[in-house]
């Protein structure tokens, strides 16, 4: 079984995996729209039949 990086770079940007494997975007997508109502920004990945979701987000200062 492949291991999933902890992180990617989209667009030079870094994401990093949630840890969690779907089967199909039946399967993440409540994930991923739960992500990005806690103002994440979410990029989807499949690869190997499988999918993968990194999380970012950019932590604004004072």
């Amino acid at each position: 079984m492949m291991q999933m990086e902890l992180a990617r770079f989209f667009d030079g940007r870094k994401f990093m995996w949630d840890g969690e494997t779907y089967d199909s975007e039946t399967e993440y997508r409540p994930h991923l729209e739960k992500y990005s109502a806690e103002g994440f920004e979410v990029k989807e990945l499949n690869e190997n039949e499988k999918y993968y979701l990194f999380t970012r987000r950019v932590v604004a200062g004072s």
